[in-house]
């Protein structure tokens, strides 16, 4: 067999993708704003490794009895029993994970830090995280998370502020009022419900979490698809099938009605249309008092109709309400932060409330259809995760974004694919045995801090006019033999050149203008070079 048939195929694994240098770019824009507001609210980073022990990431796996199902797990077959010289200790044979998440890691950096930390504990971080699942259309095995986390603090007033900084950092990137809202429920409330329903106590854990996740693909599947996974199960396009929670209709119907919207009506058009303000405007209604809002209808409904008769359901609501108070206050309607019960969160660390994100604006998919872009981020109080490395609970909330998700909608918008980015000024080489002279001009342009490059390639002129063109130049230096007889250099900007000859069909004309094209003084190179490079940025 030849060397040709045992040459690897050059393709990507499936639910995983390249980035270019635009897309990584716009993201790190992207991050730099994010980022930006998170240290506004007094939060500061900190990073954790992209390997945790798989049992620090424990049954809050999808699955505990096989670590590598839901995950990317292997065997450290190298760790021994003796700590190493950095301070770690292992054993052979134990499970090592890529992380699920950016905020199991967190966990047991904070319980393994815990007396150095100040309290409560305001971090921030952004990585790749990796999910051992099935890829499909906008779900990657991999994939960019930013988190913001409060851990040491019980007051609602923290998850408040998470919704708050969610709120302000869609904001700051461009997404206007709108076009968005954080969406907030509460574990408690659900759990309260489901105890009304007979899903109560320890050996229901797991049908609860089945039905958490079921009703956490609300927006994905809709109100059908849920009552299929509350029930028997779901086949998916694909023909794959998905267990359910075997619930029975009546306990399914009492779950949906308490928390998902009708058929075609969303959470705010069940409410009376005088109570709905883009702003929360003062209102009356019925015997309720002047200043009532979204939330305060919903919360009251809730209390009155929904967890009545349930202790944990009824701490739920007071918990929402003291959220929406906090909200008020600081003068975040509920056309910002909204409660709304289809809010759930698929993982099970969630003790209080959660919340999401949303982006409001439609998009196509992948069959032109319109649909709403959806949840680009959420969160919530894990008051139980710090505390399994401890011998007491933590308080603990956070809110993640996904940054993969969040870039994409930006794209949508528009605010994440403007112009590309100029790439440096190339220094063309028209005469080989000049190589030297070539980099002694690119170093000039470098140590006065202007991005440059010298071609490196063999190919003639109108080949690397177009190379310099690829790679995005905003100017290209030209000096052949009768530049250097003269002591000067030719720049050309390319942007300029572009749109003058959009206006130029003849040759002769062409000629002439000699477009956008400038002869200056071989010393007078970088700061000719600035000068032109200020002048393309204000075309941009």
């Amino acid at each position: 067999m030849s060397t040709k048939d045992n040459q690897p195929k050059a393709r990507l694994p499936r639910g995983f993708g390249d980035r270019s240098a635009a897309d990584i770019r716009a993201t790190e824009r992207m991050l730099a704003t994010i980022r930006s507001v998170y240290e506004r609210y007094g939060f500061e980073p900190v990073e954790t490794p992209l390997i945790e022990y798989t049992d620090a990431l424990g049954k809050f796996l999808p699955d505990q009895d096989r670590p590598n199902e839901g995950v990317f797990s292997f065997q450290d077959e190298d760790a021994q029993e003796a700590r190493s010289a950095e301070g770690a200790s292992g054993k052979k044979g134990e499970w090592l994970s890529l992380r699920y998440d950016l905020t199991a890691p967190l966990a047991r950096y904070v319980a393994e830090n815990f007396e150095k930390l100040p309290k409560p504990y305001r971090s921030y971080r952004a990585g790749w995280v990796f999910r051992n699942e099935k890829p499909g259309p906008g779900r990657f095995r991999q994939f960019m998370q930013f988190d913001a986390d409060t851990v040491g603090a019980a007051s609602p007033a923290a998850d408040a502020e998470m919704c708050m900084m969610a709120a302000d950092t869609l904001e700051a990137l461009g997404i206007p009022r709108g076009q968005y809202v954080i969406k907030v429920n509460s574990r408690k409330v659900l759990d309260g419900v489901m105890e009304a329903i007979g899903l109560g106590g320890d050996d229901n854990v797991g049908r609860r979490l089945t039905v958490l996740r079921a009703i956490d693909k609300y927006d994905r599947l809709g109100r059908v698809g849920v009552s299929e996974l509350l029930g028997a199960g779901r086949t998916d396009d694909s023909g794959d099938f998905t267990k359910g929670a075997g619930l029975s209709l009546e306990q399914s119907t009492q779950l949906l009605s308490a928390f998902l919207p009708a058929p075609n009506v969303g959470p705010i058009e069940r409410i009376p249309a005088d109570i709905v303000g883009e702003d929360d405007a003062k209102i009356a209604f019925g015997t309720r008092s002047v200043g009532a809002t979204v939330n305060d209808y919903l919360l009251d409904e809730w209390e009155v109709n929904t967890v009545s008769g349930s202790p944990t359901g009824a701490a739920g609501v007071a918990e929402l309400r003291e959220i929406s108070n906090v909200l008020k206050a600081a003068g975040y309607g509920s056309n910002r932060v909204r409660i709304d019960g289809s809010v759930v969160r698929g993982l099970e660390y969630y003790t209080g409330a959660v919340f999401e994100a949303e982006l409001t604006f439609e998009v196509k998919d992948d069959e032109g259809r319109p649909v709403r872009f959806g949840s680009v981020g959420g969160g919530g109080r894990y008051d139980g995760l710090v505390g399994r490395f401890m011998k007491d609970n933590v308080p603990a909330t956070g809110f993640s974004i996904g940054a993969s998700r969040l870039q994409a909608a930006l794209a949508a918008l528009n605010k994440g694919k403007a112009a590309p980015d100029a790439g440096p000024v190339v220094v063309l080489v028209m005469d080989r045995e000049r190589v030297g002279e070539y980099q002694a001009l690119v170093s000039r342009l470098r140590n006065d801090g202007v991005a440059s490059e010298m071609y490196l390639g063999s190919s003639g002129m109108k080949a690397q006019m177009k190379y310099a063109d690829r790679r995005n130049a905003p100017l290209v230096v030209i000096q052949g033999g009768d530049e250097k007889a003269k002591s000067v250099v030719q720049i050309k900007d390319m942007r300029l050149g572009k749109q003058l000859a959009e206006g130029i069909t003849d040759n002769a004309e062409w000629r002439e203008q000699r477009v956008a094209q400038e002869e200056v003084a071989e010393a007078d190179l970088v700061a000719a070079v600035k000068r032109m490079l200020g002048r393309t940025e204000r075309q941009r």
